[in-house]
C-alpha cells in the first residue's frame, strides 16, 4: 500500500493519531479531517485512494459526509462506527460506503480490511482473459477503467457495486446465492450478513435499471439469489 493517499476522519484525535502513525508506517501519505465539513473540503480538492470516514463527527455526520462524496467521487470509503446497531451498517452501505469496522478496532484489520479493497479496484496486469469491456442492451463496462455507462453516460457505482455486476455480467444466467456472493465480493472472512448483498443490489438496480422493481438486467431467483440476463 505504499505510495497510497488516505483521508482519516475522525473527531477522536488519539484515535486519528494511532492510524495516521501506523499508515505512515507503511509509506502511505495520510491527511486528517476532525469533522464532517472539513473532510468533505478535503475530499473535493484531493485525489485520495480510500478513505476511513467516523460516522459520529461534529457539523456534518458520516452518512452525510458519505452521501455528498459519492455525488462527486467513487473513492473507496470505509465507515468506522463505534455502535453495534446493525442500522449502522445498513445505513453506511445504503449511503455508499464499502465497507464498515466496529470501534474498538484493530488496526490491523482495518489495513488488511483496506488491502482488499485496494487490491480488487487494482488494475489487472499480465495476460489476463477477461474482457476489458462487456456491453448488454444500453448497458457497458469498462473493467480495465472501472467504469460503468447507460446510453453512453457515465453513472457512479461504489466499488463493492461495480464488483458485483462485473461478477454477474462476466457470468449471465448463472443465479448466485447472497452467501456466495458475499463470500466472493466481500471475502470469505468479511463479518457482515447476507443483508450487505442485499442493500448493494438494491442501490445497483436505482443506477441501472429504468424500472428497479422490474429490473432488466439484475434479477431475482425467488429463494436462491441474484442473476444478470443478457439483453
Amino acid at each position: 500500500m505504499a505510495g497510497k493517499k488516505v483521508l482519516i476522519v475522525d473527531d477522536e484525535k488519539l484515535i486519528v493519531k494511532g492510524i495516521r502513525f501506523s499508515l505512515e508506517q507503511d509509506d502511505m501519505q495520510v491527511d486528517c479531517a476532525y469533522d464532517g465539513e472539513e473532510a468533505l473540503e478535503l475530499a473535493r480538492s484531493n485525489q485520495y485512494d480510500i478513505i476511513l470516514l467516523d460516522v459520529m463527527l461534529p457539523k456534518l455526520t458520516g452518512f452525510e459526509v458519505c452521501q455528498q462524496i459519492r455525488e462527486f467521487s467513487n473513492v473507496p470509503i470505509i465507515m468506522l462506527t463505534a455502535k453495534g446497531d446493525d442500522m449502522d451498517k445498513i445505513l453506511g452501505l445504503e449511503y455508499g460506503a464499502d465497507d464498515y469496522i466496529t470501534k474498538p478496532f484493530n488496526i490491523l484489520e482495518v489495513k488488511a480490511r483496506m488491502k482488499a479493497i485496494l487490491r480488487r479496484i487494482e488494475p489487472k496486469k499480465g495476460g489476463s482473459e477477461a474482457p476489458r469491456m462487456i456491453e448488454s442492451g444500453s448497458l457497458k463496462l469498462d473493467c480495465e477503467g472501472r467504469r460503468a455507462y447507460i446510453d453512453g453516460r457515465e453513472i457512479g457505482l461504489t466499488t463493492k457495486e461495480f464488483e458485483v455486476l462485473e461478477l454477474l455480467m462476466l457470468n449471465p444466467n448463472k443465479v448466485y446465492s447472497r452467501e456466495n456472493l458475499l463470500k466472493i465480493v466481500w471475502g470469505s472472512d468479511y463479518p457482515g450478513d447476507v443483508r450487505t448483498v442485499d442493500v448493494h443490489i438494491r442501490r445497483l438496480r436505482e443506477k441501472i435499471e429504468d424500472n428497479p422493481s422490474e429490473p432488466r438486467y439484475v434479477h431475482t431467483k425467488w429463494g436462491i439469489g441474484y442473476y444478470f440476463f443478457n439483453v
